[in-house]
């Protein structure tokens, strides 16, 4: 009681100062927010953006901690120090303290980076616009770590950041107005500004030892038909996974993104507590599906091409390989970025799952689509929640019009 009495009195002293919105965002970090209703509301509720920001990280910790251990035990692998798990998920091989000790100091400093600096802008733009400092970048400041490799160097990730926040969000208005959803934004920064750094045989596992086992964007796409990628170049001889190594996780990938099993967890997860879009998440799998039957159906005409083994992958395997699931449970449901109709959210995830799979087959260089796919449809989203309600009003009339005739 008293150290919430004090932090009153402080906050009284900052009222009217440039560092209040600091104070006031630190203040209200783990209480209730700035700015509450009291009278005279017509729905009531305990949810606010702070508790659904949180609610998404609750459901990242598993890829975190999963991708922690995925790191070790690829970096052993790849050294030859270890064997291959064959014990399932809960292998005794994978779930070693040695894993995690080596995941958890790679990791952990691409955490502290991404909110250090993340939060650092918020912070300095809160300051100079005197406006109260969001909670929308608590979710970013996760996905970041995420969808990285594991040795992006710190400085390119921290300009990457500064990029994303500003460019992406802050220019727009901040959390609520922005068009991009900034995670990707981020990470299409990287991509397109340090090409080497985010694909090839050098990156997704710790200490560039792997040679040719990687593949760009960490998706083991071709490993299904006996090959892997590598810059858009097959080559034989190389490791294969299987099935359940990429449903499990155990492959090399960006750091939350291999375990299709712990993906679907968190995304029904998100669905029970009403955050994320079941419409959006179902769609998404079903235009991939689509695509995919499509490419199997056209596979025997392509042989002797280049995309010929991506072709003829089966439909189902492409749900489980790559950045596909994470991409579709944890940022093609951003609420900001997607459609807001719920005809809408069936269109907008529909052709995020179909734009996914034929970017990664039909492009040799970038073998995986899925946030080319999501950050075209985020500015797609709002015509086709216009159009959508064009429709609706139409529909509406020719109704009105039938009663009255």
């Amino acid at each position: 009681m008293k150290l919430k009495t004090r932090l009153h009195i402080l906050k009284r002293k900052f009222r009217g100062s440039k560092m209040a919105p600091a104070f006031s965002a630190l203040h209200t970090f783990l209480y209730t927010p700035d700015d509450t209703t009291r009278n005279g509301t017509h729905i009531k509720a305990a949810d606010d953006l702070k508790r659904t920001m949180n609610t998404v990280i609750l459901a990242l910790l598993p890829c975190l901690i999963f991708g922690m251990f995925n790191a070790g035990y690829q970096h052993y692998l790849a050294l030859g120090e270890i064997q291959r798990v064959s014990g399932g998920f809960f292998s005794s091989e994978f779930w070693t303290m040695t894993n995690f000790s080596l995941g958890f100091w790679k990791i952990l400093p691409l955490v502290i980076v991404s909110y250090g600096v993340g939060l650092g802008i918020e912070f300095l733009f809160a300051i100079i616009k005197k406006h109260e400092v969001e909670e929308g970048y608590l979710v970013t400041g996760m996905l970041v770590p995420l969808i990285v490799p594991i040795d992006i160097p710190l400085w390119m990730l921290a300009i990457a950041v500064i990029f994303g926040v500003i460019i992406g969000k802050e220019v727009f208005g901040g959390t609520g107005m922005n068009i991009l959803n900034p995670a990707l934004t981020i990470r299409a920064f990287l991509f397109f500004s340090y090409p080497t750094w985010m694909s090839g045989d050098k990156v997704w596992v710790e200490g560039a030892v792997a040679q040719a086992k990687q593949i760009a964007e960490g998706a083991n796409i071709d490993t299904i038909s006996g090959e892997t990628i590598l810059g858009g170049i097959a080559q034989n001889n190389a490791v294969t996974h299987s099935i359940w190594d990429m449903f499990y996780g155990f492959i090399p990938g960006s750091i939350g993104e291999t375990s299709t099993l712990l993906i679907l967890l968190g995304g029904l997860f998100l669905i029970f507590t009403k955050i994320g879009s079941w419409r959006i998440m179902l769609s998404s799998v079903l235009g991939a599906i689509t695509m995919g039957l499509i490419f199997n159906q056209i596979a025997p005409f392509m042989e002797g091409t280049k995309f010929f083994s991506l072709m003829s992958t089966e439909y189902w395997h492409h749900l489980i390989i790559g950045g596909f699931a994470f991409g579709t449970v944890y940022m093609a449901t951003d609420p900001v970025t997607g459609s807001q109709t719920n005809k809408g959210k069936w269109i907008y995830g529909f052709l995020i799952g179909f734009l996914s799979i034929m970017i990664r087959v039909f492009n040799p260089a970038y073998p995986e689509g899925v946030m080319l796919a999501i950050l075209l449809m985020n500015v797609f989203a709002p015509t086709i929640d216009h159009f959508v309600v064009q429709s609706n009003i139409k529909k509406r009339l020719k109704r009105l019009k039938a009663k009255t005739a």
